[in-house]
């Protein structure tokens, strides 16, 4: 019988063993965090199961506020590697899976959210989502309304005065008053330039870096609030879950922007650029659809060139699209007659010109890229250093939007 009990006795000890591995990581919310930011942060954010866990973890609920440098526990399990093979530490034979997990340990570190790798600290990370619903990611439309759930496409396009409540403006503006319906019917898709890792082209001023995603997104987020203003059903395709629309000269720079769809910005150009170009043209035909036909694309952007180089605002269109290149003359013409009225001694010189961009010809639709001046120049930094110009700018835009 000593031999049996002794059998038993061992089982037992591994069990115990492992009944403490794995556990769930634990990690401290930043200044500003929404729920959906803090488990994107880590590349949670599309698994509903993750949400639910988060809440039961923390005892929290999909309307609860994160406070700044306070820990919480997230759908992350963490394991004692074995030295064999990810599979065997996790007890399972799907190959696929450990692949996942594998680059999934890696990006972390290489987005300096782990210290080590797998090996060296004997340490792996699992999402929860790889264990329990890797085949349930929640769609677009679903992940929007965990992250903001006041806010959703039907808001937009039904017009109703008790619906028009926008997050994405911060708290200011998130309100937006009906003032009529004469967009109804038609859509637009607003991008701001570049976001998440790359700030795009820096300047200084007074000593202190400004960063064109920053600036052009502000000046985005206001030509779309117009938009909505008017009945339209309007898009931001780069999004900030807590820089909404800003008063301040100097606009502080973070890499928490995202793109429609709740998707991670990536570092490279040519991924991030299909990126964008692919959430416009996904919901392009889905309204296409719907009948509505008259769907524009503006992406804003802030050039860089030499500090003694003035430019004024200036235009990109496709060159084979005839439409595209009416609209940014309209546009054009619209800034040159503002400035003759504003500013009658200044001569406006922003040009027409056509370009084969990404954005113009990978994404359906009539579009316009715009850039808003030289980020280096002084008198052009005016421009978007100051909200009232930065207004100006989106009114005037709008008005050759709707030319």
């Amino acid at each position: 019988m000593k031999p049996i009990f002794l059998l038993v006795f061992t089982c037992l000890q591994v069990y115990l063993i492992q009944a403490q591995d794995p556990y769930y990581h634990t990690v401290a919310a930043q200044k500003g965090d929404i729920i959906y930011t803090f488990l994107d942060r880590y590349d949670l954010a599309n698994y509903r199961c993750n949400y639910d866990l988060f809440y039961e973890l923390n005892e929290l609920n999909q309307n609860s506020q994160l406070v700044a440098d306070k820990t919480y526990k997230i759908p992350v399990l963490i394991y004692t590697y074995n030295n064999k093979s990810i599979r065997s530490t996790i007890g399972s034979d799907n190959w696929a899976q450990a692949v996942r997990i594998k680059t999934y340990n890696e990006q972390l570190k290489a987005d300096k959210l782990r210290k080590s790798t797998i090996v060296d600290s004997r340490i792996l990370w699992v999402p929860y989502h790889e264990l329990n619903c890797f085949n349930d990611r929640i769609s677009d439309q679903e992940a929007l309304i965990i992250q903001q759930p006041n806010e959703t496409t039907q808001n937009i396009e039904s017009g109703k005065s008790g619906a028009r409540h926008f997050p994405i403006f911060g708290k200011k503006h998130a309100y937006v008053p009906l003032i009529d319906n004469s967009l109804k019917g038609k859509v637009f898709y607003i991008v701001g330039g570049h976001g998440g890792p790359d700030p795009g082209a820096i300047g200084k001023v007074r000593g202190k870096e400004i960063h064109e995603d920053e600036y052009a997104y502000d000046v985005a987020l206001r030509l779309c609030r117009n938009l909505i203003a008017h009945g339209a059903l309007a898009y931001m395709i780069t999004r900030d879950p807590n820089d909404g629309i800003r008063s301040q000269q100097i606009l502080k720079g973070d890499k928490d922007e995202y793109c429609w769809g709740n998707f991670k910005i990536p570092l490279s150009q040519k991924r991030r650029l299909f990126q964008r170009s692919d959430a416009i043209n996904e919901r392009y035909e889905v309204h296409k659809k719907q009948g509505l036909t008259d769907q524009v694309y503006v992406c804003i952007h802030i050039d860089s060139r030499s500090k003694g180089q003035n430019t004024d605002v200036f235009f990109y269109h496709h060159p084979n699209s005839p439409n595209g290149k009416t609209l940014a003359n309209n546009m054009q013409q619209t800034l040159k007659a503002k400035y003759k009225k504003y500013n009658p001694k200044r001569v406006y010189t922003g040009t027409v010109t056509a370009r084969d961009l990404h954005m113009l010809r990978e994404t359906k639709g009539t579009g316009v890229y715009i850039e808003l001046g030289n980020i280096r120049n002084k008198n052009d930094q005016k421009r978007f250093l100051l909200e009232s110009n930065r207004q100006a700018l989106a009114d005037w835009l709008y008005a050759g939007l709707i030319k």
